[in-house]
């Protein structure tokens, strides 16, 4: 019982993120793109070109392109992914035309910046419910499966250009180069929403003082250390590596620890995306 209510929890989420994901998204057409005849890449980004050339709804005209899509990959992607997506195309489409929202601004500059952020954080939510929007995405998983040398971002960065060349030459060239800002924006911000701004460092440290710099860390910071087993590749040599996971702000205090005990010790720190589990955030959530 106690698996079928988190199962249940799990699919609530996932459709709270879809359904939150397509509102935010869907109002960055109204407020930013579609006045500015920003077209952000993918289906919908041809939508927008035609809204332009043929007054068409954009969010109907995407959807009806995403009909074969969706018949096509149906089989092809497994029925609860296409499922979800299906929800979220209908949904983002239907929000796109049916908001009723003022347009924010008629500076191409500030749409695309703002229209991307937007847009960005909806298709992360989308994303993280384990959906997409059909379209470009559903396309590229497809042609990947067949031609799979070739990498679904490639195949979507093929595609977005495709979409902003049409903008370029049925709009102006420089309405393209807009929606090109829109799309480097809004690919950032999706990938911030799917793996969380990094706010934990993951820092590995290389010394001869390994030991005295291990207790030091964990006794005055109170934060773990694991000793991975490394080689040196010159002298053949063991080389203990420590590794510990820390805050932003404890980086500095553990380059004092080391400098303290080594100022000969080689030190690098990356960033650690979702730390979770114990003194960082439960795996539970």
């Amino acid at each position: 019982m106690k698996k079928l209510a988190i199962f249940k929890n799990e699919q609530l989420l996932a459709y709270l993120q879809i359904a939150i994901g397509c509102l935010l998204g869907a109002m960055a057409y109204p407020l930013f793109l579609t006045p500015n005849h920003i077209s952000p890449g993918g289906l919908t980004g041809i939508a927008m070109v035609f809204n332009y050339l043929f007054d068409w709804p954009v969010g109907t005209t995407s959807l009806l392109m995403n009909v074969p899509l969706f018949l096509i990959g149906w089989r092809a992607m497994g029925r609860v992914f296409v499922f979800r997506s299906l929800i979220a195309a209908i949904l983002f489409s239907v929000l796109i035309d049916l908001i009723p929202l003022p347009v924010a601004t008629m500076e191409p500059l500030l749409g695309a910046v703002f229209g991307g952020v937007l847009l960005g954080v909806g298709l992360g939510l989308i994303l993280r419910g384990g959906a997409t929007t059909g379209g470009t995405d559903m396309a590229a998983r497809m042609l990947h499966k067949k031609f799979q040398h070739i990498s679904v971002g490639t195949i979507l960065f093929s595609i977005d250009c495709i979409s902003v060349l049409m903008a370029g030459i049925s709009i102006e060239v420089e309405y393209a180069l807009y929606a090109l800002i829109c799309i480097y924006i809004s690919d950032k911000v999706v990938d911030m929403v799917m793996t969380g701004v990094t706010r934990e460092k993951a820092c590995y440290i290389i010394s001869a003082q390994h030991e005295s710099i291990k207790q030091e860390i964990m006794q005055k910071l109170e934060r773990g250390v694991t000793v991975l087993h490394g080689e040196g590749g010159w002298s053949r040599a063991d080389r203990p590596v420590l590794l510990s996971i820390l805050s932003a702000q404890e980086v500095g205090a553990v380059k004092s620890i080391v400098r303290a005990h080594d100022e000969a010790a080689f030190v690098f720190i990356s960033d650690a995306h979702e730390v979770l589990g114990e003194g960082f955030r439960n795996l539970a959530e």
